[in-house]
């Protein structure tokens, strides 16, 4: 009897703890909004980039990281696959519902479609079974372009999935014309994010308890 439950009481300790980290919250939302919100579009004198241009492509990097903690985690041993897409589809229902009244409605709406290949990347990733023949998936999403958005997603979802599993992509494919890209291309912008979150998050391991 005591060799029974001295097994049970190791198997017990050796179980994972539950981790209350949170990934993202409205607040968090909402300080990113009220930033935008007073920044200025136009680029001051002698700069290309504006203050708000900035600020969004920092917000949607902290969005891209807040999401693949949740991945990271889940390739720890620390979330089930169930847990992971609970957790996924918290913020996601957080960042894809509505839209800020105003000056700033078409800017986040942008930064909503970029980010759909996110969850679609992690989901896929979750699900296992995706290509990993970045260059022949590259082609053909750049020759669907716009004309099929659903096989373009689900293509740059794979490559995706790809790079959250360690391939490298996808700086060599981004077009430097800004006036033409496709939302694939826009995509390949958000997987390149992607990317290089998951190297910064190569050491990432959060303990039980520990809070954003």
């Amino acid at each position: 009897m005591a060799k029974k439950s001295a097994k049970k009481t190791a198997a017990k300790e050796a179980e994972p703890m539950k981790l209350f980290y949170i990934f993202y919250n409205k607040e968090r939302w909402d300080n990113w909004i009220r930033r935008l919100e007073d920044a200025s579009f136009e680029p001051a004198e002698g700069e290309e980039v504006s203050e708000g241009e900035q600020i969004l492509y920092g917000f949607a990097e902290d969005l891209t990281l807040s999401v693949l903690k949740i991945i990271r985690l889940y390739q720890n041993g620390r979330l089930t696959k169930e847990e992971a897409i609970e957790k996924l589809n918290d913020v996601e229902v957080l960042v894809m519902t509505g839209l800020p009244e105003g000056r700033l409605e078409d800017l986040v709406g942008s930064l909503q479609l970029s980010l759909i290949v996110l969850f679609t990347a992690c989901r896929k990733y979750l699900d296992g079974g995706f290509d990993t023949d970045i260059k022949t998936l590259v082609k053909k999403g750049k020759a669907i372009g716009d004309t099929n958005l659903d096989e373009a997603l689900e293509i740059a979802a794979n490559i995706g999935a790809a790079v959250i599993d360690g391939a490298t992509c996808c700086a060599k494919y981004i077009k430097d014309d800004a006036e033409n890209l496709s939302l694939f291309d826009d995509w390949l912008i958000e997987i390149e994010t992607m990317s290089n979150a998951m190297k910064s998050l190569a050491k990432f391991d959060e303990e039980p308890g520990e809070a954003a």
